[in-house]
C-alpha cells in the first residue's frame, strides 16, 4: 500500500498480494482514524471490496483488460460523476440527473482499467474557494497538525487528506485557479494542473469552463508520472511513460525564479524552504536564473478581480441548477457580489485581457525551461480563525490563490511537490511551472527533482517532516 504505484502494479500482477488485500488495507486505514481526518463525504467500503474482487478476476484472466491502475484504490472529488452515486458538489443536497450522475471521463478511464473507487472526497461548495472550508458538509482536517484543525486547502479539500490517511493511492481533483495544487501543497502531496483541454472535464460539475481542468493528486512525482501515463490519451502506457521520465530525460535542467510579488508576499520561512530546495537542485547540476515575473502578477490580479470564474458559475447555477443559489453558504455567496454578468462588457474585457496575457507567456521561458515558485504563501491557518470571520476568509482565500492562479490564467501547466516544512511544521510545496502543452517535460523534471530532493509524503505523514 505504501509502495510506489509501479511497484503495487507489479505486486498485483505477480500475485504477491491481491486487489482485495489492497482495498482491505485502505478500508482499515480509513476506519483506524475513526473518520478523524474527515476526508470523505461518502466512503463505500462494501462497494470498493466488490470492485476489488472484479479487479482480481481481471488480473487472473491474463488478458489486456487489466490496465496499469487495476486494483488501485482511488478517491474522487465530489464534483465528479460516478455511476450510481449522488453528486453534491459540496452543496446541501444532491444534484439532479445530469452528466454528473454518470461516470466522468477520468473516472471512466480508470474504471475501464479496473481501478477501485473507494469514495467521494469533500470539496468546497461548487469548488468556489481555495481555503477548503465547507460549512454545509464538512471541512477535512489537515493531517499534519495533531492539535489544531487547520485548513487542508481547496477546493479539492479531501483529496490530499485521503492520500495521507492511506485510504487511497491516488485522488482525483479539479483545478481552476489552483484547486489541485493548493491542497497538495498544504498536505505534503503532489498535484498537477495539466494543460487546459489535454484531459476532458466531461462529467465534472463546472466552476469555470474557461479555466477548469481535471486531474489528480498523488503521493509522489513518480506516482504522478505513472498515473499520467496510464490515463493520458497520447500515452496509455504507464510503465513506458515512467521509464521515459526516469531514464531518457536531460540530467541538467534550466529553471528560473521569477522576480514578482509572489515571492515577496510569501512567509519568510516558506520562501526559505523553497529557495533551499532550489539550492539543492543547483548543487546537483541544475542551472538557476532569474526572470522578470511581472506578467505573473498581472495574471494573478486579473484572476482575483476580473470575475471570470464567478460569472461563469453564476450562469451555470441559473441555467442548470435553479434554486441551488439560494442555499449557498455566505463564504461562497458573498463573493459573487463583484462578479460581472456573463457576456457583459466587463466580462468580455476580462476574457480578452486573459488571452492577451497568455499570448505573452512565452517571454517567461526565454532563459529557462521551467519556473519555480512557492505553492502557498502562508501556514495553513486554523479553521476556527476563518469560518466565522468573512473578511478574514476572503483575505486568506485571495492570498492562497495568488501563487497558483497565474499558471491557470496564462494557459500553462504546473505541478507542486513537497520540499520541506515551515516553522510550524506544516508542509511547504515547490511549484514548477511549464509552457502550455509541455506536460510531459514538466513531469520528467518533477521526477528528476524528486530524486534530488527526496520523496514527499511517502509512506508516512511524518516521514519527511523536519
Amino acid at each position: 500500500m505504501d509502495a510506489p504505484l509501479f511497484q503495487i502494479a507489479g505486486g498485483l500482477r505477480s500475485g504477491a498480494f491481491s486487489a482485495v488485500d489492497l482495498v482491505e488495507e485502505a478500508v482499515l486505514r480509513h476506519e483506524a482514524n475513526g473518520g478523524r481526518y474527515r476526508a470523505y463525504r461518502q466512503f463505500e467500503a462494501r462497494e470498493a471490496l466488490a470492485a476489488a474482487e472484479d479487479a482480481d478476476r481481471m488480473l487472473a484472466d491474463g488478458t489486456d483488460r487489466a490496465g496499469p491502475m487495476c486494483g488501485m484504490p482511488v478517491s474522487v472529488k465530489d464534483l465528479y460523476g460516478v455511476r450510481g452515486w449522488p453528486t453534491f458538489a459540496g452543496s446541501p443536497r444532491a444534484l439532479p440527473e445530469g452528466p454528473w450522475t454518470r461516470d466522468a471521463w477520468l473516472v471512466g478511464r480508470l474504471r475501464s482499467q479496473g481501478a477501485v473507487i473507494v469514495g467521494k472526497t469533500h470539496t468546497v461548495e461548487f469548488a468556489y474557494g481555495a481555503v477548503g472550508i465547507n460549512p454545509h458538509s464538512d471541512t477535512p482536517r489537515n493531517p499534519w497538525d495533531d492539535e489544531l484543525h487547520r485548513i487542508p486547502g481547496g477546493s479539492s479539500s479531501g483529496a490530499g487528506v485521503s492520500l495521507i490517511e492511506g485510504s487511497a493511492v491516488a485522488a482525483l481533483g479539479s483545478d481552476t485557479g489552483g484547486s489541485i495544487r493548493i491542497p497538495a501543497g498544504m498536505t505534503g502531496t503532489v498535484g498537477m494542473r495539466t494543460t487546459f483541454g489535454r484531459w476532458s472535464a466531461e462529467g465534472v460539475v463546472p466552476l469555470s469552463p474557461t479555466l477548469d481542468v481535471a486531474g489528480a493528486l498523488t503521493r509522489s512525482a513518480v506516482d504522478a508520472a505513472f498515473l499520467f501515463g496510464a490515463v493520458d490519451p497520447e500515452w496509455g502506457d504507464a510503465a513506458g511513460f515512467l521509464m521515459r521520465c526516469l531514464g531518457h530525460a536531460p540530467r541538467r535542467r534550466r529553471i528560473a525564479l521569477p522576480v514578482c510579488d509572489i515571492w515577496s508576499e510569501a512567509q519568510p520561512d516558506i520562501a526559505r524552504a523553497v529557495r533551499r530546495a532550489v539550492d539543492e537542485l543547483a548543487h546537483s547540476g541544475w542551472s538557476v536564473a532569474s526572470v522578470d515575473g511581472s506578467l505573473l502578477d498581472e495574471a494573478a490580479e486579473l484572476y482575483l478581480t476580473g470575475g471570470i470564474p464567478g460569472a461563469e458559475l453564476i450562469r451555470f447555477l441559473q441555467d442548470e441548477l435553479p434554486g441551488f443559489h439560494d442555499a449557498l453558504s455566505p463564504l461562497v455567496a458573498s463573493r459573487f457580489g463583484d462578479a460581472p454578468e456573463l457576456g457583459s462588457e466587463r466580462y468580455l474585457e476580462a476574457t480578452s485581457r486573459r488571452l492577451e496575457l497568455s499570448g505573452r507567456a512565452g517571454q517567461l521561458f526565454g532563459r529557462a525551461d521551467l519556473l519555480v515558485l512557492p505553492t502557498t504563501l502562508l501556514t495553513p491557518p486554523p479553521v476556527a480563525e476563518l469560518a466565522d470571520d468573512l473578511e478574514r476568509y476572503v483575505e486568506v482565500n485571495a492570498k492562497v490563490l495568488r501563487p497558483t492562479c497565474p499558471a491557470s490564467m496564462l494557459g500553462l501547466c504546473a505541478l507542486t511537490l513537497p520540499c520541506g516544512a515551515d516553522d510550524s511544521g506544516m508542509p511547504v510545496g515547490l511549484q514548477m511551472v511549464g509552457r502550455g502543452g509541455r506536460d510531459v517535460e514538466l513531469l520528467a523534471a518533477a521526477v528528476a527533482a524528486e530524486r534530488v530532493l527526496g520523496a514527499g509524503a511517502g509512506t508516512s505523514r511524518r516521514s519527511w517532516k523536519r
